[in-house]
């Protein structure tokens, strides 16, 4: 009873649309779970991811959740995550994404989850990276091993979203360092992050990753831009 009091004065909402879930819905409504835009992660957002990084750095698979377009749910969906606070959206994406990765023999061999970091700057203003419950949820699904001491993002920028495409290029390019690259020789390794929109970002990531001896790249990430 006193569970239901609470709900009722103070409700859970939506993640996607906004709107107040009911007591047996979690993180999404009903509707939205219909609604998001799935595509199918491993053949039509995957060959999108695919046609980005074409002839720019080499992948081995690539996967994502959702296709992403403006004004879409899923645009409020990683709105949410990223400036709301609401963590558990990743946690829940992972665990979503994770889980049709594990039947994939694809990534069976995964041995590493690496996340796109965040500055440590960014990451003091928002509190937490986007993409680390993802990650980590991943990580589990697969039964491998989170590591996030190997890439360090050494550039602060200004928010990137009201630049035009070429600018938020040429600002996000190279703003990586590695460090500790004893721990990925040899290894298969999958790069999670948020959105692919320009890729710009994996980009780097990629270049200075490729650098490791006999390492092998792969790339997952909640969205794809349409």
């Amino acid at each position: 009873m006193l569970r239901d009091l609470a709900y009722l004065f103070y409700p859970i909402h939506c993640a996607a649309c906004n709107n107040a879930l009911y007591r047996n819905e979690k993180l999404l409504c009903t509707t939205c779970r219909h609604e998001l835009p799935l595509g199918n992660f491993h053949t039509i957002n995957a060959k999108k991811i695919e046609k980005v990084f074409y002839g720019r750095v080499k992948i081995e698979n690539a996967a994502s959740l959702f296709i992403f377009e403006k004004g879409s749910l899923v645009q409020n969906l990683i709105h949410n995550l990223k400036y709301k606070g609401r963590e558990e959206i990743g946690e829940e994406l992972g665990k979503w994404l994770g889980e049709k990765l594990y039947t994939n023999k694809n990534y069976h061999e995964i041995d590493a989850v690496i996340p796109v970091p965040l500055h440590k700057k960014r990451l003091r203003e928002r509190g937490y990276n986007q993409v680390e419950k993802f990650g980590k949820e991943i990580a589990k699904k697969l039964k491998t091993a989170y590591i996030d001491t190997v890439l360090k993002k050494n550039t602060y920028h200004k928010k990137q979203s009201k630049h035009n495409k070429s600018t938020r290029w040429a600002n996000t390019s190279e703003t990586f360092d590695l460090q500790n690259t004893s721990l990925l020789e040899n290894k298969h390794i999958l790069v999670v992050d948020d959105i692919i929109t320009t890729g710009a970002t994996i980009e780097s990531c990629i270049e200075l990753l490729s650098s490791i001896p006999n390492v092998k790249i792969s790339v997952a990430t909640m969205a794809v831009t349409a």
